[in-house]
């Protein structure tokens, strides 16, 4: 791999967009450069179904990266999930019009095209073919065929599908903010890229990948992928359900799940209790954290028993005994307290919470190597597999700039489609607990932030403007 490769992988989320920039230093582990994040508007369960509001926050997002990075992006990995999605088992071969030729990438790349123009269903795409196990001639169990002879070559492939129409649309939220599309990635794959180890995937192993929109699974096996699948369901439907069982707006019920959710009730006693701010000067309003957690662990059976129901039907047997390393869990959703405890209640399969640390370097920032970030990680580790040049240095300013503001150095051109300007969230207001009842002063932070940058904006477009007439 070249050591000034640089690769960008863009994560499109149901809650949130991910932009990272990464290369391999010279110990082969991951470097980022940059990471730009934006909250995801236009997208529901993993399927764009607002472009302008998708394109806004893709660019939010690549914007805050090249000022993290100083470098400007060109082209992205791009992540595909949602409900569309589906696999399958399929076995296809060629006959070599000379069998005493070794077998070369040649072969393989025919045999893969042959399958890429099977007939699917009207509206579906191929996705991804993957090759499984090789046969030559009848001798089955090869992993590796090239420099070998033989006449027919054979192979098993797992599939992966999706709709031509959501696909077409994620490319064109890519072309629509500036940038081109390198490459197509399933998720799950990613996120397995980013945590799972050689051995994991030797022993057999699935990962479950806890998303808002979605949770996804694959499956492994003998270092081979055998199953994937998107159960339409993550954590916004826990964040749904603790809006309507304890009747507060969404914005409350995600504060309250991140902060105090837990998947096991038996931790709560009955007397912890929070206290919600009441709207426009009404009553605060009580809540049991222990009712909150039978409303999450309710929601969040019913997601793990889908996903069992689909390694189950992988494994047919007991799964236990095929998959020997158990279950991985990552994603924003496997942050949730307690919940490696529930899963390996409900599966029975050893289990343990994916971080992506071991593919990045030792310098890292604590929180890229969040659950959270992995399918992003993933991403950009399959984009350098391609030894991309995804990002190029920004020109530095040739006059000198005041100390005080070296990121003016580094200003991304701007994109194809100018991005609005998205409305701030208003500040949250932190829950209290019963015990502490004085009202504290609401600072409106992002507020006084805004009026900072805007002051900031102007006293640097003077700069620029003397320096311009200096000339």
């Amino acid at each position: 791999m070249e050591k000034d490769s640089i690769a960008v992988g863009l994560d499109i989320g149901t809650t949130k967009i991910v932009v990272m920039i990464g290369k391999k230093n010279e110990y082969g582990k991951l470097e980022i450069l940059g990471l730009g994040k934006s909250k995801s508007l236009g997208v529901a369960r993993g399927v764009v179904n607002n472009i302008t509001q998708t394109i806004q926050s893709i660019q939010q997002a690549v914007q805050e990266a090249e000022q993290n990075s100083g470098y400007r992006i060109n082209d992205v990995v791009v992540g595909i999930a949602g409900q569309h999605i589906r696999s399958m088992q399929h076995s296809d071969y060629i006959s070599r019009n000379n069998p005493e030729e070794v077998i070369g990438d040649a072969d393989i790349d025919l045999l893969i095209g042959q399958v890429h123009k099977l007939a699917m269903l009207p509206g579906e795409e191929i996705i991804h073919v993957l090759p499984q196990e090789f046969k030559i001639d009848g001798q089955g169990e090869i992993k590796e065929p090239i420099g070998m002879y033989g006449g027919r070559l054979e192979s098993s492939f797992h599939i992966v599908v999706g709709q031509a129409s959501s696909i077409r649309n994620v490319g064109r939220c890519i072309k629509s903010s500036g940038l081109d599309l390198s490459g197509l990635t399933l998720e799950p794959l990613a996120s397995a890229d980013a945590v799972l180890s050689q051995e994991e995937k030797e022993a057999g192993v699935a990962l479950i990948d806890i998303g808002g929109g979605t949770t996804d699974l694959a499956i492994f096996k003998d270092g081979i992928i055998r199953h994937t699948a998107v159960i339409p369901f993550g954590g916004n439907v826990i964040t749904d359900d603790i809006k309507e069982g304890c009747s507060i707006i969404e914005k409350q019920a995600e504060l309250l799940k991140v902060k105090f959710g837990s998947a096991w009730p038996g931790e709560n006693k009955d007397n912890e209790i929070v206290s919600i701010p009441g709207l426009r000067g009404r009553e605060p309003k009580e809540i049991s954290l222990k009712n909150l957690s039978k409303i999450i662990h309710a929601r969040v059976v019913e997601i793990i028993e889908q996903v069992f129901a689909e390694i189950k039907a992988y494994g047919h047997e007991d799964p236990r005994k095929k998959l020997i390393a158990g279950i991985v869990l990552t994603g924003g959703g496997s942050q949730l307290q307690h919940i490696k405890q529930l899963v390996e209640y409900i599966t029975g399969m050893d289990t343990r919470i994916g971080y992506p640390n071991e593919h990045l370097a030792g310098n890292s920032n604590e929180e890229i190597s969040s659950p959270l970030y992995a399918t992003a990680v993933g991403l950009v580790m399959n984009s350098l597999r391609n030894h991309t040049q995804s990002a190029t240095p920004l020109v530095e300013l040739q006059k000198p700039v005041p100390q005080y503001v070296p990121r003016q150095q580094v200003q991304p051109q701007p994109i194809a489609v100018a991005a609005p300007v998205i409305a701030e969230p208003e500040p949250e207001r932190e829950l209290e607990t019963v015990a502490a009842r004085k009202p504290e002063p609401i600072i409106e932070e992002s507020t006084e932030k805004r009026v900072k940058r805007s002051f900031f904006d102007k006293y640097i477009d003077k700069i620029k403007d003397f320096l311009d007439n200096a000339e």
